[in-house]
């Protein structure tokens, strides 16, 4: 009986390790006879999604009106615009005008709009700057009178996103913010809390980081 017994667990592990060997032969049979197509497109997607994460938000400085200089008139300031978004390294902000320019300057040269000694100047009317770190960027207008006017901006990058935010400053300054170094760069510009329209966007990236779990599982169901 015992013999009996033993015969047949051998018999038996024998038959799983055969098992194993022909569902590997089988798999590799498998992923050899899928079209080239199947496996290229959960690549592509996967290679999409990762890009379209990383690519950020694109701000409009001044919404519709764009970037001009302000005439009295209008509802909110250009730092007022500011304070209702939030950004975050890898965005950008668009600066859309005709017959002025764009400089970006440091805080000294904001707060008493010298021209003379900017960091980057743009005259192309479709300036598209990347946020590329955290702090402060600071542009004002190279037009003659226009800084003076108003038609200046302090973007503040916050270090991190999904996080609760404090201010830095307890009052804003005169232009509009407070805070920040003379150069215009390192750290520190934490907002406060979020505004409903930058809040709307929050759930667009926890979707876009879903979307790239979703095609992270498609790829994998593809090749294996």
């Amino acid at each position: 009986m015992a013999t009996s017994a033993l015969l047949l667990l051998l018999l038996c592990l024998s038959d799983t390790e055969e098992g194993k060997h022909q569902r590997r032969i089988n798999m590799a049979s498998s992923a050899a006879s899928k079209p080239f197509g199947f496996t290229l497109f959960p690549s592509l997607l996967f290679v999409s999604s990762i890009a379209v994460c990383a690519s950020g938000f694109q701000f409009e400085v001044g919404g519709d009106r764009g970037w001009v200089k302000p005439s009295g008139d209008e509802n909110e300031t250009y730092n007022e615009w500011a304070e209702q978004k939030r950004f975050h390294i890898g965005d950008s902000v668009y600066f859309k005008y005709q017959k002025d320019s764009v400089l970006e300057v440091t805080r000294d040269d904001y707060e008493n709009c010298i021209k003379s000694n900017p960091i980057a100047r743009f005259e192309d009317g479709n300036t598209l700057v990347k946020l590329d770190r955290s702090g402060f960027f600071y542009f004002i207008s190279g037009e003659p009178g226009h800084c003076e006017s108003g038609q200046k901006i302090i973007i503040r990058v916050m270090v991190q996103s999904g996080v609760p935010w404090t201010s830095i400053a307890s009052a804003p300054s005169p232009h509009g913010f407070s805070g920040g170094d003379s150069s215009g760069g390192g750290g520190g510009g934490l907002l406060g809390p979020a505004t409903s329209s930058s809040a709307k966007m929050m759930p667009v990236t926890s979707f876009c980081w879903t979307a790239v779990a979703t095609a992270v599982v498609i790829l994998y169901l593809f090749l294996s």
